[in-house]
């Protein structure tokens, strides 16, 4: 029996399928353990306030069409984000979401896309 054991398994055989299922099951339980928490949600926004310390609020706004008028209509959110980056009132910045920070704060700068004109 050991013989059989030692060769190599042809591309066609049924044994290599075998074998081929189990690496494939072993590198995607690799991917998806990486990805088991899911794609973060991303937002772009203009900093509307940075007076806090590490903090800054980012107004973000998106089209909406109303049910009754069917017009589009301009609806705003405010979010609180952590800022390392340094973010200043006016700057086009990319948030994510994140695990609470504080009491209201979710969401974290993660860059400065636009500087604002000085």
């Amino acid at each position: 029996m050991a013989p059989e054991n030692d060769k190599e398994l042809e591309p066609g055989s049924p044994d290599a399928a075998v074998a081929g299922e189990t690496n494939a099951a072993e590198k995607t339980d690799g991917v998806a353990a990486k990805s088991k928490r899911g794609r973060r949600s991303q937002k772009v926004g203009i900093v509307s306030s940075d007076k806090m310390q590490s903090t800054v609020v980012v107004r973000v706004d998106r089209l909406v069409r109303h049910l009754k008028y069917r017009r589009y209509v301009w609806r705003t959110s405010k979010f609180m984000a952590h800022d390392d980056k340094g973010a200043t009132i006016g700057d086009k910045v990319r948030i994510v979401e994140t695990r609470p920070l504080s009491a209201r704060k979710r969401w974290r700068v993660v860059e400065i896309v636009q500087k604002a004109a000085k």
